[in-house]
């Protein structure tokens, strides 16, 4: 798969607020299927295995099975690629505009400072 289609698969799992939230749900530690239905009462366990399966295409979980249990653990990597391909790179033409405003806005700096 080429790093385009990657992408496109971890834009489309984040864009949705519930899987961030599932996401969210697991960043301090792993969390079974089970745990993350009781935590999202308003969905069905069905519901809640669709995310997590839009989760785990984009690579941002990995499931693993415990006998009858199902460890939901968070992987990260794909978010810092997304952050060192694309956020970064704008964050820091953001600043650079910023820092030239600030300049223009301060004028010249007087004479002996």
């Amino acid at each position: 798969m080429s790093r385009q289609a990657e992408d496109d698969l971890v834009f489309k799992a984040l864009a949705h607020p519930r899987r961030r939230a599932m996401l969210d749900a697991m960043k301090d530690s792993p969390c079974t299927t089970g745990v993350l239905c009781d935590r999202f009462t308003d969905l069905d366990r069905c519901t809640v295995m669709q995310h997590l399966k839009v989760l785990e295409e984009a690579g941002l979980v990995i499931a693993r099975r415990e006998g009858r249990e199902r460890w939901n653990h968070l992987n990260a990597l794909p978010i810092k690629a997304i952050h060192d391909r694309w956020i970064s790179q704008y964050a820091a033409h953001a600043v650079s505009v910023l820092e030239r405003l600030r300049d223009d806005l301060d004028g010249p700096a007087p004479d002996g400072a």
